[in-house]
């Protein structure tokens, strides 16, 4: 592969690498991006849930979520699954997340990610005149999460609501607000409901912003190779080893999922990331069907149900197996099976289209971003489930920081700590 030398490659053709690339080229940078795959957004963005959830953020290690777990591993739709594997990453990352699962670490790290995700939002509607949210589907639908509980119930109202933006409901006024939840009201102690978060086609969004790259014209291209090595040079970065040959640079972002884990390895660099495998079921919505207008979250089942177009996407589980993205019948089954149980007239179930992808999560659920050891090596990672909800985010911080530019509000452990190996 004979490149010239480009300003910035960006490593990682996903929702966070395109906005990445997106927020550089407009910054003033002259940017390529490496993708492995012949499309964009064909890992972990391709069928993700779909929820832009900026005001409601969960880290998934929290206070009892070990005991929780243990009992969640018996089940066949149960949030979690664990392998064990001959792999010191995976029981390294377990370590720290255990440390994160306590009440203190978890508010830490919501405050932090509240903050993140206001300014993605702002971020994502400063693209809406570059992009048409109609070409990604986008709608402003809300977000109702739906306890069965009492006790979780009464939990989640006890927490401060600063922003006063929420609506606590009943199990009977949450059927009332969102119909396709009647089947399951009888089972509910209630619901809460923030306005202004949203839903859309993660997929749709990555090829309607690719378009705009490839028209800019600050933007180097999209070179579809494998990135395997990182080559440094008295202490920087100066080349990525692809399937195809070297590509040089000045900068590099590593922006590429799970696979930024193993690429910082070959810089020696270690990334507290690990891939949680997630899964999705589409089903065709057709006129006869009750599907939610709301985007609905069931915090028990840890499932997800939105509204996409003319389908129906239900996301759930976590299967902590390594970066094995085999659809699991069984897991498949057993989501099947719970959204027949609580949406059973929402969608076409006879023509479901399952899907599994990694979501590459740090143990306290914040992604990392900022510059390494290596003064030319940048990082954009560990987004988890939210990688949609904080792409734009991220990718605007990053490219502050690269161009000199102050963040608007302090980083703190967003920061990957230049010291460190």
């Amino acid at each position: 592969m004979q490149q010239k030398e480009h300003q910035v490659v960006v490593i990682g053709g996903g929702v966070v690498g395109l906005t990445t690339a997106w927020w550089l080229v407009e910054a003033g940078f002259r940017v390529a991006l490496l993708e492995r795959a012949p499309d964009v957004g064909n890992g972990a963005s391709y069928r993700n849930g779909g929820q832009l959830s900026y005001r409601y953020v969960s880290p998934l290690a929290d206070a009892g979520v070990p005991w929780k777990a243990l009992r969640w591993m018996f089940q066949d739709a149960g949030p979690l699954r664990f392998r064990p594997e001959a792999d010191l990453r995976q029981w390294r990352w377990l370590a720290q997340f255990l440390a994160n699962c306590n009440a203190a670490s978890n508010r830490h790290t919501t405050v932090k990610l509240l903050e993140l995700g206001e300014h993605s939002r702002r971020m994502m509607a400063r693209l809406e005149s570059v992009v048409p949210l109609a070409e990604f589907g986008w709608r402003d639908a809300g977000k109702l999460v739906v306890y069965r509980s009492k006790a979780l119930f009464e939990a989640a109202i006890a927490k401060p609501d600063p922003e006063n933006n929420r609506r606590v409901l009943t199990g009977t006024e949450t059927a009332a607000l969102e119909p396709a939840l009647a089947q399951l009201a009888p089972r509910l102690a209630g619901g809460i409901f923030n306005a202004g978060e949203a839903v859309a086609d993660c997929h749709a969004f990555c090829v309607a912003l690719e378009r705009r790259l490839l028209a800019h014209p600050r933007f180097d291209g999209i070179l579809h190779a494998e990135a395997t090595m990182l080559f440094e040079e008295n202490g920087k970065i100066t080349a990525v080893q692809t399937d195809s040959g070297w590509v040089t640079g000045e900068h590099f972002v590593l922006a590429a999922g799970i696979q930024s884990r193993t690429l910082a390895a070959t810089a020696g660099i270690k990334l507290p990331l690990y891939p949680l495998k997630g899964y999705s079921l589409t089903a065709p919505i057709g006129p006869e069907h009750t599907a939610p207008d709301i985007s609905v979250t069931d915090f028990e089942r840890k499932t997800l149900y939105a509204r996409i177009g003319r389908q129906l996407r239900v996301a759930a589980m976590v299967d902590m197996v390594g970066e094995n993205t085999t659809l699991n019948p069984r897991r498949v089954a057993g989501l099947a099976r719970l959204v027949r149980e609580t949406m059973p007239t929402a969608a076409d179930y006879s023509r479901i289209e399952p899907w599994a992808g990694l979501r590459p999560a740090t143990p306290n659920s914040a992604p990392l971003l900022g510059p390494t050891r290596h003064g030319n090596l940048w990082l954009n990672v560990g987004h988890g489930p939210l990688g949609f909800t904080f792409a734009c985010g991220t990718a605007a911080l990053l490219a502050d920081l690269m161009a000199g530019q102050p963040p608007p509000f302090p980083l703190d452990f967003l920061a990957w700590p230049t010291n460190n190996r």
